[in-house]
């Protein structure tokens, strides 16, 4: 991974939330949602962000976007022209302001990221509204042609989004997203509130959409199936951190790490010859406000031993862009996922 190919580098992220008790409101524990992960993100990749509900997800993309301020760590953004990185946990207003043209989200629930009372037109074409881009001719036009690219027509831009399917409106959401022509789309279980057929449109529509408009993807979700489909590199969370990360075929063919072992072993696979051997986690996930020592996965890890209980394990480069979280990864023989 070369230097000069980098879009986004994320460097030991933590996002704490304090928990208030007490007539005088002091802060009497944290909630460890984001507990230091580090990521880099090439230009042009599509990168899965997955795991368990509650395991982190949604507050690290939203950290990194600075949608939510981070307790610590760094976000370094590689803007074209820029001779250095904006460090996006540090800079100003104006710089942040600037900077949102270049890194968009798309939402989880279309129906409440929308502004009902707005006509599709003017939601669209709202962030060139914001950011004082073109005249408001030309703001029409463009979010006419957007609605066209992701599968919608002209004459919807005066409709209000009651009047659409689920499918459609998250349609107007990555319209949307798409408005300001970022370099980094962070999808926030952009299909996880569709029905299966229209999950596949519209992850049809996103993979088209990426070479068309030169997009950069972080993909959030707990769909193992999704992410093999549309993701060139995988990282599993696990109680706030990452425990794996690897190209997608390497991980999903080989896990390197307990957890990973069990998400993808819990995937259907459409084959009937295909057999593979399920494997069930005991207990349910650790309270991220009092996180076991050692190896936050060790109380459901059927191979933990003594350092694992004791010793937190390092994220460390087992080869080339495959890094894991485990004391064990270079003894295990885990189960292989290839037919």
């Amino acid at each position: 991974m070369t230097e000069n190919s980098i879009l986004l580098e994320i460097r030991n992220l933590k996002k704490h939330f304090p928990i208030y008790k007490g007539i005088f409101r002091s802060a009497a524990g944290w909630v460890k949602a984001v507990d230091g992960i580090s990521l880099k993100l090439k230009k042009g990749e599509v990168l899965g962000l997955v795991g368990e509900s509650g395991c982190g997800k949604t507050t690290a993309g939203r950290s990194i976007l600075r949608l939510l301020e981070p307790t610590a760590g760094e976000v370094l953004f590689y803007s074209h022209g820029q001779a250095e990185p904006i460090n996006v946990t540090t800079a100003p207003p104006k710089v942040i302001k600037k900077l949102r043209q270049d890194m968009q989200i798309i939402y989880q629930d279309p129906q409440s990221s929308l502004n009902e009372r707005m006509t599709v037109g003017s939601i669209v074409s709202e962030p060139l509204l914001v950011h004082k881009i073109g005249a408001p001719s030309d703001r029409e036009q463009e979010a006419e042609k957007l609605l066209k690219a992701v599968g919608l027509e002209g004459d919807h831009m005066a409709r209000y989004p009651h009047q659409f399917s689920g499918g459609q409106r998250q349609r107007i959401a990555i319209a949307r997203a798409l408005c300001l022509k970022p370099k980094l789309i962070i999808a926030d279980e952009a299909v996880s509130a569709l029905d299966v057929s229209i999950q596949a449109q519209v992850l049809l529509l996103l993979k088209e959409l990426q070479n068309e408009f030169n997009l950069t993807y972080i993909f959030i979700t707990h769909d193992l199936a999704v992410v093999r489909y549309i993701t060139n590199r995988v990282a599993v969370m696990y109680l706030g951190r990452i425990v794996e990360s690897a190209a997608t075929e390497e991980l999903f063919n080989n896990p390197q790490h307990p957890y990973s072992e069990a998400l993808i072993s819990a995937v259907p696979v459409p084959d009937p010859d295909y057999r593979v051997r399920r494997i069930l986690l005991q207990g349910d996930v650790p309270s991220p406000i009092d996180p076991p020592p050692g190896c936050h996965f060790h109380p459901r890890c059927r191979y933990a031993e003594d350092i694992c209980r004791n010793e937190t394990p390092t994220y460390r480069e087992l080869s080339p862009d495959r890094f894991v979280s485990c004391h064990l990864a270079d003894k295990l023989n885990l189960w292989s996922f290839s037919k």
